[in-house]
């Protein structure tokens, strides 16, 4: 039971800063869409990643479809092109790769 709770708090804590930095990056690219979009993005983000990876499992093509398969939820959800879109995925993940020195033990010890 433990374990589950911890599960949850770490993935609800991962998925408010994915959606604050998602929020941040995006009005940096002129976005003028709400927080909710943001948490959209970081909620379709995870889901993708994780049915991907489950199929295929982790490595440089599961990470490719994943990110085109995200590329494209960003630009339906803020109504941008491919370039824009990726520009945006490459400053969350360049934003979020810092964060993560920062959050070393979100996950919790090892």
């Amino acid at each position: 039971m433990a374990s589950v709770i911890s599960a949850a708090l770490t993935f609800i804590i991962a998925l408010i800063i994915s959606t604050i930095i998602i929020y941040l990056i995006t009005r940096l690219f002129g976005e003028k869409e709400g927080i909710t979009t943001a948490v959209l993005a970081a909620l379709i983000g995870t889901i993708v990643y994780t049915i991907i990876y489950s199929i295929i499992g982790q490595g440089l093509i599961a990470a490719f479809i994943a990110g085109i398969v995200w590329l494209i939820a960003l630009q339906k959800l803020y109504t941008i092109g491919w370039i824009k879109s990726l520009a945006i995925a490459i400053a969350v993940w360049i934003v979020t790769s810092v964060a993560a020195w920062f959050l070393p033990a979100l996950t919790g010890p090892m």
